[in-house]
């Protein structure tokens, strides 16, 4: 099992305490947000000198967008950047509001995204769709449309845990028993009061979802998605022991 680390940083500093500590911390890998490396999508080699050459700095890409013929066209972009940096999960949430989305519309996104899926395959990486609030694909019948019409083996899930709390899935461990074959990321986020909380600060029960990560065999990435606003380092360090206790 990997262990990863990501969070939105709003300065050059915290993305530099964020890239200067993951590894002391702990963790094998980040999964970063858009606005840490689409500065970077034309000159890798420039992130590299800004950044340094570390293992795992860009193991996830976080893209959102939508399916239409541009937001294709920014995906692919972050292929070849992916393959650049050795990227090893583009993280996928699909950035239209759930209104009015049929089981139909889930369907062909599931092809799009199977296509796609196909395609990033060449620049050594895996697509994983992101189940979201809001978004085509939330709730738990959402994910039986989609991955019954996707290719197999094309398109992962991310389960992110709080977004599926807030989607209204009371179940989570189950989800997680339920789909173990098509599973290959985890996004560990807490959830209060309508708010994102630091791991184990929240309302979720994490015993169940901890014990059918274990159960299911589950051998790939696990990364904190730690959107609370708390400062970057401790952020890290209380997550990480979160995360070791419960999955040891």
């Amino acid at each position: 099992m990997k262990l990863a680390f990501s969070k939105p940083t709003a300065t050059r500093d915290e993305q530099r305490v964020l890239f200067e500590n993951y590894r002391s911390v702990g963790y094998d890998g980040l999964q970063l947000k858009a606005g840490q490396y689409d500065a970077y999508l034309t000159d890798p080699h420039r992130f590299v000198d800004d950044w340094g050459d570390l293992p795992g700095a860009a193991a996830g890409l976080i893209v959102g967008a939508g399916l239409d013929e541009d937001g294709v066209a920014a995906i692919r972009k972050v292929f070849r950047f992916a393959g650049e940096m050795g990227t090893d999960r583009i993280v996928f949430c699909h950035c239209l509001p759930r209104h009015n989305v049929t089981p139909e519309d889930i369907r062909s996104f599931a092809g799009t995204l199977s296509e796609l899926g196909r395609e990033v395959e060449q620049f050594g990486a895996k697509l994983t769709l992101h189940h979201h609030f809001n978004q085509p694909v939330m709730h738990r019948a959402d994910l039986e449309v989609f991955f019954g019409a996707a290719s197999d083996g094309s398109v992962g899930l991310t389960v992110d845990t709080a977004h599926l709390v807030k989607s209204g899935v009371d179940d989570v461990a189950a989800v997680i028993r339920d789909f173990a074959h098509v599973i290959d990321n985890f996004h560990l986020k807490d959830f209060a009061d309508g708010q994102w909380r630091v791991l184990g600060e929240g309302d979720i029960d994490f015993k169940p979802i901890f014990r059918s990560i274990k159960e299911i065999g589950y051998d790939e990435w696990v990364s904190t998605d730690e959107e609370s606003g708390s400062e970057v380092l401790e952020a890290m360090e209380t997550c990480m022991a979160f995360m070791k206790e419960g999955l040891s």
